[in-house]
C-alpha cells in the first residue's frame, strides 16, 4: 500500500506563491466596501427566507440593494477614470 505522504507534493505542491501579492491586498481593501456591502444584502435576504417581509423587511432589503448599487457605481467611475488617465494612474 502506498502512503499518501510520499504522493502530498505531487497532489498540493506547495508554493512560494500561495500569499496575496500587494496589488490583490490593493484591490481587495479598494473593493472592501462593497463586499461589506453585499454582506449586508444577503444578511437582509436570509432574514426573510422563512417568512413573509414585513415592511420593515423590505426597506431593509431595498435600503442595503441601493447601497450595493451606489458603490458599484462609484467604483467603476473610479475604475473608467483611472483609465482615461496617462499612463493608467489612479
Amino acid at each position: 500500500m502506498k502512503s499518501i505522504v510520499a504522493l502530498q507534493d505531487v497532489v498540493t505542491p506547495w508554493s512560494d506563491g500561495l500569499e496575496p501579492s500587494d496589488a490583490e491586498l490593493d484591490a481587495i481593501e479598494r473593493e472592501l466596501p462593497l463586499i461589506l456591502a453585499e454582506v449586508d444584502l444577503l444578511d437582509a435576504r436570509i432574514t426573510v427566507l422563512d417568512r413573509t417581509p414585513s415592511v420593515l423587511d423590505e426597506r431593509r432589503i431595498r435600503r442595503a440593494r441601493r447601497k450595493v448599487f451606489a458603490i458599484r457605481r462609484t467604483l467603476t467611475n473610479q475604475a473608467a477614470a483611472a483609465a482615461r488617465m496617462p499612463g493608467g494612474a489612479a
